[in-house]
C-alpha cells in the first residue's frame, strides 16, 4: 500500500484547481497543497537530515501547517508525535522522551511552553511554523513506504489511570479509517468539512479531515474554537459537515446566533468523543438540523460506529452500527458474546486497529488478543444492531451485587435543565460494597436543590441506582483532552463542599 501523502499529490494532478484547505489566512488548491507538502518534506529531509522512522513532534494550535506537516511526514516515512498543547511541560517531556523524538515543529504561540520543555528534554532540532514553508524545487529522495505496516503517528492516551500509552497507528490504519467514514456518511468531493476538533487529537484528523481529503473535498480550519466564529465560518464557507464533541455543539446551540444562523448548507452535524445528552441532540433536530452520534477511540484511528442519516431521529442516544470495515462483538468476563440488550465489553477487529502501544509489548498483548482489541468500553446492542454506550468497564459500580452503569445515572440527571455537567462515581460503603455518588455543576443562572435531583432520580431509576449523595461544585475537573477526570473526584468527596 502506497503512502497516504499520495492522496494529496495525485489530487494535485487530477483536480489541481479544486479547493483542498481553507484556513484563517490562506486557501489552498490541491496543486498548491501538494507543492507545500513536497516543500516541507524537502525541508525535513535535506535541512534536518531526518530518516524513515524518526519521530517528529508537533506543538501547535490548529493551522494549515499542521495538515501540511502530517502529509510531509507520511511521504518520508517519519512518525508524527502530536502534542496536546493543554499539557504541562513535564507531561509533554515524558511523551518526547518516551517516543524518542528527534525534532519539534511548533508555533510562536507555544514558544513559552517549548522553553519550559527545553529544561526537561533535549531535542536535536526545532522549526517554527511562523517562518512559513517556502515553495522550493528541492529534490526529495523517494522513501519506500509500506502504508499497511509502517507507523505514521504515535497518539498518547490521556492516562487518567496511569502513565499515558502511545498508540501506534500506521498509514494503513488512517487509510481504512478514511474509507470507513466515507462509506458511513457518504463523504464526497463536493463536501466542505469543518475541522473544529484539535489536530493533535486523532479525532481532529480522523473525523473528518483525512477522509475528506481522500475524497477530494475541502476542509476548513477556522483556528481556535469559539461558538460565534464557528457559526460565521459555517455560513461563509457553506460548510456541509460539522464534527464536534458535545461541549462544542452545546456552545453552538447556546449562542445567540444559533436560532437565526444560515445552516442551509449543512447536511450533517456529528458528535463524538463522549456521549451527547438528548437535550443537545434535540436542540439541533428541533431546529431542523440532522444530528448524529458516532463513537471511536485513539486505538482504532478512531471510528468504530456511526449513526446513519436514515436513523438519527428514531435512534436518539444510539452511536449507530459498526462502520463498513470493522468487526465488533460484545462479550462477558469470559469472552463469550452477550445476548441482545445485555451489557458487554466492546472488542474490535479490523484494519483500523492500531499496530501496538509504543514500547509496551506487555500492554499491547493485554489489549490485543487473538486479533481482537479489548476496549474496556461497556455497550449494549438492540435487536436491530444499534449500539448504546453503557460506560467504561473500570467505572462500573457494584452495589450489593448489582451492576450500576454510571452513564445511565448521569443521563437521567442531565434531563434536568439546570445541570451543566455531571459525573457519577462509586464510593466504598461498609454495607453495600460501593454506592453511587454524583458530582454536578450548574448552568449559569440556574439553581436546583439536591432534594429535587434525588426526587428525579427516584422517579426514573431503580432504588439502588439512585446516588446516595450529590455534590454541587463550580466546575468538574478535566483531563488534558477536556474530558471529565473521574479520578480527581474521589478526593473531593473527602472534603466538605
Amino acid at each position: 500500500m502506497e503512502s497516504i501523502a499520495n492522496w494529496i499529490h495525485k489530487r494535485g494532478l487530477i483536480t489541481p484547481n479544486r479547493t483542498a484547505l481553507i484556513s484563517e489566512h490562506n486557501q489552498y488548491t490541491y496543486k498548491s497543497l501538494s507543492t507545500k507538502v513536497k516543500s516541507m518534506a524537502g525541508l525535513l529531509q535535506n535541512k534536518y537530515q531526518l530518516e524513515k522512522g524518526d519521530r517528529v513532534a508537533i506543538l501547535s494550535h490548529n493551522r494549515e501547517e499542521y495538515i501540511i506537516s502530517y502529509f510531509a511526514i507520511a511521504q518520508l516515512g517519519l512518525i508524527a508525535v502530536p502534542l496536546n498543547i493543554r499539557l504541562r511541560a513535564t507531561e509533554i517531556a515524558f511523551q518526547l522522551t518516551d517516543s524518542g523524538t528527534k525534532m519539534i515543529l511548533f508555533e510562536t504561540e507555544t514558544e513559552a511552553l517549548l522553553e519550559e520543555i527545553k529544561d526537561l528534554f533535549v531535542f536535536e532540532n526545532a522549526y517554527s511554523f511562523d517562518e512559513r514553508i517556502a515553495d522550493t524545487e528541492e529534490t526529495v529522495v523517494t522513501v519506500e513506504v509500506d502504508a499497511s505496516v509502517d507507523p505514521f503517528i504515535i497518539c498518547y492516551t490521556s492516562g487518567t489511570t496511569g502513565r499515558p500509552k502511545g498508540a501506534v497507528l500506521t498509514q494503513g490504519n488512517m487509510f481504512w479509517n478514511a474509507v470507513n467514514n466515507q462509506y458511513a456518511i457518504d463523504i464526497t468531493s463536493t463536501d466542505i468539512v469543518h475541522v473544529l476538533l484539535p489536530l493533535f487529537h486523532i479525532g481532529g484528523i480522523g473525523l473528518f479531515a483525512f477522509p475528506t481529503l481522500l475524497a477530494g473535498g475541502s476542509i476548513v480550519i477556522p483556528g481556535k474554537f469559539n461558538a460565534e466564529l464557528a457559526i460565521r465560518s459555517i455560513e461563509t464557507h457553506r460548510v456541509t459537515i460539522v464534527m464536534g464533541v458535545p461541549t462544542i455543539h452545546d456552545a453552538i446551540r447556546k449562542h445567540a446566533l444559533f436560532d437565526t444562523a444560515d445552516f442551509s448548507s449543512v447536511r450533517w452535524f456529528y458528535s463524538g468523543g463522549a456521549p451527547c445528552s438528548e437535550e443537545i441532540i434535540r436542540s439541533f433536530i428541533d431546529r431542523g438540523l440532522p444530528f448524529g452520534q458516532g463513537m471511536g477511540m485513539t486505538e482504532t484511528a478512531p471510528t468504530i460506529f456511526m449513526l446513519s442519516k436514515e436513523d438519527y431521529k428514531r435512534k436518539i442516544g444510539s452511536i449507530g452500527r459498526p462502520v463498513m470495515f470493522c468487526e465488533i462483538a460484545l462479550v462477558d468476563e469470559m469472552g463469550q458474546p452477550v445476548d441482545t440488550d445485555e451489557v458487554g465489553e466492546l472488542i474490535i477487529k479490523g484494519p483500523n486497529v492500531m499496530k501496538e502501544y509504543w514500547g509496551l509489548p506487555d500492554k499491547t498483548k493485554e489489549a490485543i488478543r487473538d486479533g481482537w482489541f479489548y476496549s474496556g468500553d461497556l455497550m449494549r446492542q438492540d435487536a436491530e444492531g444499534f449500539i448504546y454506550v453503557a460506560g467504561r468497564k473500570k467505572d462500573m459500580i457494584i452495589s450489593g451485587g448489582e451492576n450500576i452503569y454510571p452513564l445511565q445515572v448521569e443521563q437521567t440527571i442531565y434531563e434536568l435543565q439546570a445541570i451543566h455537567e455531571c459525573a457519577v462515581i462509586g464510593m466504598a460503603d461498609d454495607k453495600w460494597g460501593e454506592v453511587p455518588i454524583a458530582f454536578i455543576s450548574l448552568n449559569d443562572g440556574k439553581t436546583i436543590s439536591k432534594t429535587e435531583i434525588m426526587a428525579h432520580c427516584r422517579a426514573n431509576l431503580a432504588t439502588y441506582k439512585v446516588p446516595k449523595d450529590i455534590r454541587i461544585i463550580e466546575e468538574l475537573p478535566k483531563n488534558a483532552t477536556g474530558k471529565i477526570d473521574k479520578g480527581k473526584l474521589t478526593p473531593l468527596f473527602n472534603f466538605p463542599i
